[in-house]
């Protein structure tokens, strides 16, 4: 009975250890041990967006993320075009007011920021999913690009569909876009296409006409993955919903308006001095040019001309009496009659002549 008794004693002495380094395992959670329930969750998009650095909250003036640094080391230097910052703070100006009219809503657009990038690089960081609106500058036949992000196409849609003041945009993640909200898409790029062209007007005269619409950033290649482009960000906010619109405009789409995106005013005469202007007439007026009394041209050999000396008679193709023409410079101004007055030469003035460029020849 005694071995027995010790039998049982020393199982179930080992029965507690066992039980005890059970406790201690899930206590400190060692491996081995079965996934959580969050183990195998999926991440949305907005998390995603968050863990890649294109985080709508996140902050201006914070630090920023090392893929955002890596990313910011793709853009570009290129010349600052002066005008173009005038063109689309005319451009956010317009579209406040439109988009409120579109929509019935209080609208405010804002510009988060004009860069100069490849555009290689910004396909890539287009944050997904995302419409993008393939546009064609008829003048300057080329194209440029304007991406509508997912939070305001949902709050578009849902505004114009009716939705409540003051509630959140609903983001379904996971399908295709519906032929309803491509329309209404299709319509919203179509107002800011408009505003983009009114805000060029007063500087040259272009059409942005709407090609197509995508989603997938790979069948909107409008240009060389190199090519340096123009990237402005657009904030829309309605009330507690909005999102984010972009514009890129390729440097080659801008090239035929270089020049005048130089400049660094709108009136591009830069002011006026009437003073100055006054001035400047009155010395004009009283400057001496030289007048010249043609009688004849003739077109001479370079031989003849070379062998010419002292004492030679040119033969003028003129006969006595004939019209002789006054001139400035290379310009003809009147047909004259020649004759005397007292002891010299002098003109009287027939009839003025057809401005244009004289042929040059021998002046008698």
């Amino acid at each position: 009975m005694s071995g027995q008794s010790d039998d049982d004693d020393l199982a179930a002495a080992w029965g507690a250890a066992l039980d005890e380094e059970d406790g201690a395992d899930a206590a400190t959670g060692t491996e081995g041990d079965a996934p959580g329930p969050d183990a195998a969750r999926v991440l949305n998009q907005a998390e995603i967006d968050s863990l890649l650095g294109f985080d709508s909250k996140g902050g201006d003036g914070g630090e920023e993320s090392g893929i955002q640094r890596i990313i910011s080391s793709g853009l570009v230097s290129y010349e600052r075009l002066p005008m173009l910052e005038i063109v689309f703070d005319r451009m956010v100006r317009l579209m406040s007011t439109t988009l409120r009219n579109f929509t019935s809503d209080n609208v405010e657009v804002s510009i988060d920021g004009i860069v100069s990038l490849r555009f290689a690089d910004y396909l890539n960081s287009i944050p997904l999913p995302a419409m993008l609106g393939v546009t064609r500058a008829a003048q300057w036949d080329n194209y440029g690009l304007v991406v509508v992000d997912s939070a305001l196409i949902y709050s578009v849609v849902d505004v114009l569909l009716g939705g409540r003041r003051g509630t959140a945009a609903m983001r379904i993640e996971g399908r295709p876009y519906t032929t309803i909200e491509r329309t209404l898409v299709e319509r919203l790029i179509g107002v800011v296409l408009d505003d983009l062209t009114a805000a060029f007007e007063p500087l040259c005269p272009v059409v942005f006409g709407f090609e197509r619409l995508e989603v997938n950033p790979r069948f909107a290649a409008i240009s060389r993955p190199s090519n340096a482009c123009v990237l402005v960000r657009l904030r829309v906010d309605m009330e507690d919903r909005g999102g984010k619109l972009e514009l890129l405009l390729p440097y080659a789409t801008l090239e035929p308006v270089r020049e005048l995106l130089l400049q660094q005013f709108m009136g591009e005469k830069f002011g006026r001095d009437s003073i100055w202007e006054t001035h400047l007439a009155e010395e004009l007026r009283s400057t001496e040019v030289a007048l010249d009394v043609v009688l004849d041209e003739q077109l001479i050999p370079l031989s003849s001309v070379i062998d010419l000396k002292v004492g030679d008679r040119i033969a003028l193709g003129v006969s006595p009496g004939a019209p002789v023409r006054l001139r400035c410079g290379e310009v003809p101004l009147f047909e004259a009659e020649l004759g005397r007055q007292e002891q010299r030469l002098a003109v009287r003035i027939s009839r003025e002549l057809e401005r244009g460029r004289g042929v040059a020849g021998v002046v008698a």
